[in-house]
């Protein structure tokens, strides 16, 4: 008889109580803490008829249930985040049987230990920066009188586009300075399309950082205030996060933990 498939969304260290009240897992119900060697995974049992080794390659293709489970994968790593460090492990992973839920903490000891103790009390921040499209021009009343004066307009239109720009670089560049003065690390992500984000202009700086949960209220209050001096660029900061681009955990398979923004 096959065991049953465990889902494992992070790995804690061993902690009084339970997951704050309201979290539920793929299951529908609280993750279940199985504890081992001083190391705690946070998981759920789930149906093999969706996460054995061929349905779940099929689900991965369905952007639809892709969705679906980064949701309650990220939900639950936020609930342990507000009781305890906790270590995100990469989505969709599953172990067969409790028996290798423990394989996994034994497998990943070596970096899941030190990475709480580097990780505890901290929280990770996500910093982006939009050039904000130009408002378009006026309609002219009248169509332009000659060759010249269309392209004269639009030698305008690209300077100011390319105006932004420059704004937008130089204000990310005074920005991470700023930031890292209040994060003990950065971490560079590829800037998103708009396609992918859903967020008007262009992303320019796509960054997170590492900073001590105290600290948390003055970081962001810096990183605010930089987005309010240039007109056409906006600063969004977004958090706090577990510290997924900073935790270097492992799944199943050996790979490393996905970011709240799916770009980590």
């Amino acid at each position: 008889m096959n065991e049953a498939l465990w889902y494992v969304y992070a790995v804690v260290r061993p902690f009084e109580g339970a997951p704050p009240d309201g979290v539920r897992g793929l299951d529908g119900g609280p993750p279940r803490l199985i504890v081992h060697r001083g190391l705690c995974a946070a998981a759920s049992p789930v149906p093999a008829g969706d996460f054995d080794a061929a349905p779940l390659r099929a689900h991965l293709e369905d952007l639809d249930w892709l969705a679906a489970t980064a949701r309650a994968h990220q939900a639950v790593v936020a609930a342990l985040s507000s009781v305890t460090c906790a270590i995100p492990l990469r989505l969709a992973t599953v172990c067969r049987g409790t028996g290798g839920v423990r394989r996994l903490l034994d497998a990943g000891r070596a970096r899941f230990v030190p990475a709480l103790e580097r990780l505890d009390g901290r929280v990770e921040w996500g910093v982006k920066v939009y050039a904000e499209a130009s408002a378009p021009e006026p309609a002219p009343r009248a169509k332009p009188a000659s060759g010249r004066e269309y392209l004269r307009r639009r030698l305008g239109q690209r300077q100011a586009r390319d105006d932004t720009w420059r704004q937008a670089g130089a204000l990310s560049r005074s920005l991470r300075r700023a930031l890292s003065g209040h994060a003990e690390a950065e971490r560079l992500h590829r800037p998103q399309s708009a396609r992918i984000s859903g967020q008007p202009g262009e992303n320019v700086l796509n960054a997170a950082y590492l900073v001590p949960r105290e600290r948390s209220a003055e970081f962001v209050a810096l990183a605010e205030r930089h987005g309010s001096r240039v007109a056409g660029v906006r600063v969004e900061v977004t958090g706090p996060w577990a510290p997924y681009s900073f935790a270097g955990a492992v799944d199943a398979d050996g790979g490393g933990a996905d970011g709240p923004d799916g770009s980590r």
